[in-house]
Formats: structure tokens, sequence, C-alpha cells
């Protein structure tokens, strides 16, 4: 009976230093394939978004008078971004953000309509992606440091009487509304979001479930664990619509009603708590940050209804 109890106490313990054992390696796993872009990948990231850019898109961007600008993080990366001056200015900056696994030339089709609405555009690369250093992602919340630091630089190089939009996609929605929540200058007026999620650990928990179709416990705690130590930030961390709440900017929320990447539970469950200034888009048609494709004219008719008429950027 003794002995029985001994190999079942034993048994035991092997089975829970193999469950510990696989626990870390899923954890180093998914940590490694979420966090980690190769030089490859950030060059891949760049073919990509010109290649889902339209030939007039692309080259309307060819023709712009276009400068380089420059800052350098808390954590010593340097950043690269896309400066547009608009002939027809008044005053106005938008400062776009790319998603994952993209580069700042994704955010051409966007410019274009901001710079129909009177604004100048700032197109940064964010941390890890395009031409800017680094290799560790940042899923906007360490892109919102780094977005303190071109707002600071905008107000420095066109004037502090300018009057500033933030806008992104995907993870740069998360990026634009995570910054809204730092303490920011008065010249930032609005926040529009497309397609972004409202908490990163939430997301990061549906994108292991439903695309690699693997469990969230033990991975995602373990994974959350040694982002914290290596990346400098934990996935639960990530808590983007207390930063909106936070901020109390007007903010515009636009969404894709099939999107399979980023639910659109999203969208409702930041409007519904947030009590700010706010408008909801949700194009019933479109997939992940496609509503821009889906019903072009309409998009941008919403965004310009918004900026001028809740934002009171007329």
């Amino acid at each position: 009976m003794k002995s029985t109890t001994r190999m079942g106490l034993k048994l035991a313990g092997v089975v829970s230093a193999a469950t510990t054992a696989g626990s870390l390696l899923g954890g180093m796993v998914a940590y490694n394939f979420a966090m980690h872009v190769s030089d490859e990948q950030k060059r891949h990231g760049q073919t990509l978004s010109q290649a889902e850019n339209t030939e007039i898109e692309n080259f309307w961007y060819t023709k712009q008078p276009k400068q380089e600008w420059l800052i350098q993080t808390f954590d010593g990366l340097n950043l690269v971004a896309t400066y547009i001056p608009n002939p027809h200015t008044m005053g106005r900056l938008a400062i776009l953000a790319h998603g994952l696994g993209h580069s700042r030339e994704q955010m051409i089709p966007y410019a274009r309509i901001f710079m129909s609405l009177g604004y100048d555009v700032l197109m940064p690369d964010a941390r890890a992606f395009g031409d800017s250093d680094g290799h560790t992602i940042g899923y906007g919340w360490l892109d919102r440091l780094d977005y303190e630091r071109w707002i600071a630089l905008a107000l420095n190089e066109l004037g502090d009487d300018i009057d500033i939009v933030l806008m992104g996609i995907s993870m740069g929605a998360a990026t634009v509304m995570a910054t809204s929540g730092e303490p920011l200058p008065e010249n930032v007026k609005a926040i529009v979001e497309d397609s972004g999620y409202a908490d990163l650990y939430d997301e990061a928990k549906f994108r292991l479930t439903h695309k690699y179709h693997l469990p969230a416990y033990p991975i995602m705690p373990m994974a959350n664990q040694i982002a914290r130590g290596s990346a400098g930030y934990a996935f639960t961390d990530g808590r983007i619509l207390q930063q909106v709440e936070a901020s109390g900017l007007p903010i515009l929320l636009i969404h894709g009603g099939r999107d399979q990447t980023v639910p659109v539970r999203n969208a409702h469950r930041l409007y519904d708590q947030l009590s700010q200034q706010k408008g909801l888009y949700i194009d019933p048609e479109a997939q992940h940050v496609q509503a821009i494709r889906t019903h072009p004219d309409r998009y941008q008719a919403v965004v310009n209804e918004f900026l001028t008429e809740q934002a009171g950027l007329k």
C-alpha cells in the first residue's frame, strides 16, 4: 500500500514537471512567434503594404513632396516617418499608425483621405517595422510612448498652434488609443481608430485559440510572464480601453462586421463603455481593416463628418 502511494506521488510529480516544462516551452514559442520580427519580415511588411494598395494610390504617393522625420525612443531605437506637407493645409496634422506586419506605406490610402480634408500627414514606421529600428513588437503599448515623441516633434517643426488628429488601423488603432491616455498637449483634438482591440491580452488569447487552435491556458500566462521580463511589458499591461477612458478625447470607432482578426465586439465594447464624445461606424460587409475598400466614399464621409461636427475641426 505504501509502495503504491509512493509510486502515485512520484508519477504525479513527473506529470507536474512535464506540464510545467510544456507550459514553459509553449509560452516561449508563443512569445517568440508573437513578439519577434526578423529583418526579412520587416522587408516583407514593406512589400506587402505597397502590394495591398492600388496602383493609383502608390503612384499618388510617389508624386507627393515628402520629408523624412526621425525620433529616438526612450530605449534608444531610431524610428523613421514620412511627413507630407499639404499645400492647402488649415493648420492641421494627421498622425497615422499602420497595422501589424506592415509599414507606413500601408497608410497611403488614409493619407489621401486626410490630405483631401486639408491635413498635413505624418506616417511613422512603428518600432520593429519598416525602416525603423527594433525587432520586438510594441503592439501599441510601447508605441504609445513613441507617439508622444512624434507629437512633440510635430509641434516643434510645425508650431504649437496646430491641431492634431491621431488615426490608426488594427495594431495602429490600439497605438493611437493607448497614446490618447498619456499626458498630451491640448493640440491633440481627436482619435480615429479602425479595427482596434480593446484589450491586448484578450486579443492575444483570441488569436491563439481561433487562428492557431491552441489552448489559452497555460500558454498565455507563461507567454505573458516571459514578455514582461524580455520585452519590457506584458500582454496584460495593454489595457487599451482604460487608456481611452482616461483621455476623454473624442473618438470615432470604425470596424468591419465580418472581421475575423479583431472581432467586432471590440468596437461595441469600446463604444458602450466610453463616456466621451464618440462615433461608431460598423460596415457589415467589411473584413479586417477593409471598410475603406468596401465603401470608400462612405468611409471618407464618416471620418469627415465626425471630425467636423463632433470633434469641432471645421
